[in-house]
């Protein structure tokens, strides 16, 4: 059930203006102005059955793909990877994808040179909401703008949606009054919450930030990749006892285990 602890007045900035006309500037005033923040989402309310799915190891040859895209709403963080190698782990459906500013700075060299390599990543997600959080800090607001008029630009199949900073903030204290003491909160703990305040039924996948998994056989940092994260910037164990806790009370559900068996090796 939708749990309004996590769903403060107004989740989303949802962009109004539709003029490209300042694309170069770093801040721009007439489009933050432009920012509806609002309790108003651009989804019906509640969204049924969702899926929140984490870029864990775990999730490698976990099978669970299918069981993700059985999900009325799937969510993803920071733009990860979909293409068939991994389906059968982690699905194909997207419906919101997070996108950290700061892997449009690394990855696609802010948009500032060529922007058709960005629009063709985005195709993967077909119709998803990109989530960026362009107000929460001043190092973000540029290349969130970027993406928001690259997208416009093409006529791109996704729509932006801004985080509004209050939301963050408030996600923020929670939190450490619960106990999470880290430089800044995960991108994933951020969406689940989230999800926590939309939807009825909320299943998570992909959140296991140890280096074995529960048999004790060493898995990668991601299902994609070894890239381990920047020491001391989260607090990635204090957050899953936080997720594992609201799993042992039935506020949401988290898939530790294979979701289908994987296929037998042949033996010689």
């Amino acid at each position: 059930m939708a749990d309004s602890s996590f769903f403060p007045h107004a989740l989303f900035a949802l962009p109004s203006l539709q003029s490209n006309s300042s694309k170069g500037s770093a801040v721009n005033n007439d489009f933050v102005s432009g920012c509806v923040f609002s309790a108003a989402t651009p989804f019906q309310l509640p969204l049924k059955k969702c899926a929140v799915v984490g870029n864990g190891g775990i999730l490698k040859k976990s099978g669970c793909g299918r069981h993700i895209d059985e999900a009325d709403f799937v969510m993803r963080c920071n733009l990860p990877p979909l293409s068939s190698e991994y389906t059968k782990d982690v699905g194909s459906k997207s419906h919101l994808v997070t996108a950290n500013p700061s892997i449009i700075r690394q990855r696609f060299q802010n948009l500032l040179w060529s922007r058709k390599t960005f629009v063709d990543n985005m195709k993967i997600y077909n119709h998803s909401y990109i989530y960026m959080p362009a107000f929460s800090m001043k190092t973000g607001t540029e290349p969130s703008l970027r993406v928001y008029y690259t997208l416009s630009d093409v006529g791109a199949n996704q729509t932006v949606l801004f985080a509004n900073p209050n939301f963050l903030r408030s996600i923020g204290k929670f939190w450490k009054s619960r106990g999470i003491h880290a430089k800044r909160l995960s991108t994933g703990l951020f969406l689940v919450s989230a999800a926590l305040g939309l939807c009825e039924d909320v299943a998570i996948y992909g959140f296991w930030p140890f280096s074995v998994n529960m048999h004790e056989q060493p898995i990668s940092h991601h299902y994609y990749d070894n890239v381990l994260p920047f020491s001391g910037f989260h607090a990635m164990p204090e957050e899953f006892l936080q997720l594992w806790y609201l799993h042992k009370i039935g506020a949401l559900r988290m898939q530790l285990d294979p979701c289908e068996d994987p296929p037998l090796q042949p033996t010689s």
